[in-house]
């Protein structure tokens, strides 16, 4: 059920470009709105003790602390209230986004907002983390189905967080440690979270650059897509969040504040949006 930013990646932002240039040119409104991705997207932990708090959802929630997305653009549609979707789920990985977006298009949703990745490298080992390949390709093929299904769905990929950030704001919380240690969290990034001997230093630094280059990865996707796709330009990844922004819970999921975070960054960085009504 556990799912699961530093200087910005240049070739995303070169890929998906800034996030003024995207907001140029405005969209109207969407009607339908739908998140997939993982936990971070369900608002796992966000409110509760190991259970998803949609109502807290950077993407499709609606609880007033955090402003998400569709808080934001529902006071421009007169037909998007009620109609945010979440279809994401604790525990999903790229080969489950391609399912979350048959059912996007079955609600027929014109705006779809896609966090996925983390889980792809918290993982037991690394050996077991899927390969940059196929991430892609997974990808790609979720944005093929979304596109024949709803040829004018505009689509938000939001960057993955940098999960040695994480490592580094809790390594010296007692607390943090022992979440991490006893409930197995993100081993591969997480595992001896005090330790600072080479193969650990080296072993983190290996698993940030495999998330790197997942979002290296979703920006070309979102290039391939077409201009109905934004990239946040890596806004996520590079956000200096704190442990404050971390759900008490795990020590690992985001708690309300780095929801409201997340909402923040990746609506700044996505789409311009214009009152259709």
């Amino acid at each position: 059920m556990i799912s699961r930013l530093c200087p910005v990646l240049t070739a995303v932002i070169i890929l998906s470009g800034s996030g003024a240039a995207q907001a140029a040119a405005a969209e109207p409104a969407p009607e339908i709105m739908a998140a997939l991705g993982d936990s971070i997207s369900t608002g796992f932990n966000a409110c509760g003790w190991y259970v998803s708090c949609t109502s807290r959802s950077w993407s499709a929630g609606d609880h007033q602390e955090v402003t998400s997305h569709y808080q934001r653009l529902v006071k421009l549609s007169g037909t998007l209230q009620r109609n945010n979707l979440n279809f994401a789920a604790p525990g999903s990985t790229s080969a489950d986004l391609l399912g979350q977006v048959k059912q996007a298009v079955a609600a027929k949703a014109d705006y779809v907002t896609i966090l996925i990745g983390a889980q792809d490298a918290c993982v037991r080992t690394e050996q077991a983390m899927t390969p940059v390949q196929t991430y892609r390709r997974r990808l790609d093929a979720a944005l093929a189905e979304l596109r024949a299904g709803m040829p004018g769905a505009r689509v938000l990929i939001a960057s993955i967080p940098d999960l040695r950030r994480l490592w580094q704001v809790g390594k010296d919380n007692p607390v943090a440690r022992t979440f991490w240690t006893l409930g197995r969290i993100c081993p591969t990034m997480l595992a001896n979270p005090s330790s600072t001997k080479r193969a650990d230093t080296e072993r983190r630094a290996r698993v940030r650059a495999r998330v790197m280059a997942y979002n290296r990865a979703a920006a070309e996707a979102c290039a391939a897509y077409g201009p109905g796709c934004r990239t946040d330009g890596g806004a996520v990844f590079s956000y200096a969040f704190t442990l404050g922004h971390v759900s008490k819970w795990d020590y690992f999921h985001p708690s309300a504040a780095g929801q409201q975070a997340l909402a923040e960054q990746t609506f700044r960085n996505g789409f311009g949006w214009i009152d259709p009504r």
